[in-house]
């Protein structure tokens, strides 16, 4: 890989660097009855976070151990605290990782 991108341009975009709270949700316990009573509870609740700007980044993820990947826009505390309120992690359906990240405004999914 031939890269023009100079160790100035990683300093100015590492510059812009806003924090962020990267949320991993795992499979806990897979009661189909509860997933399924609670799974839409679930999915209404991540998508109005979604809508409200709570969340910049959802990504429902298709695997046995990882069922979802979010960003949030909130500081890692608010990040824990809206996320230990989801349904399926009070139900222990999920389990809920919240760690802190960095990332670029603007930044999109293609």
């Amino acid at each position: 890989m031939n890269s023009d991108v100079t160790d100035d341009d990683v300093r100015q975009l590492v510059a812009k660097a806003k924090p962020y709270s990267l949320v991993v949700l795992r499979w806990a316990n897979r009661d189909h009855s509860e997933e399924v009573k609670l799974g839409a509870a679930h999915q209404r609740r991540m998508v109005e976070l979604r809508r409200d700007g709570i969340i910049a980044i959802l990504c429902p993820v298709v695997s046995d151990i990882i069922c979802g990947v979010a960003v949030l826009t909130v500081p890692i505390d608010d990040a824990v605290r809206i996320m230990n309120d989801d349904p399926c992690v009070q139900s222990g359906i999920m389990s809920c990782q919240v760690v802190l990240c960095h990332s670029f405004a603007g930044d999109a999914l293609p």
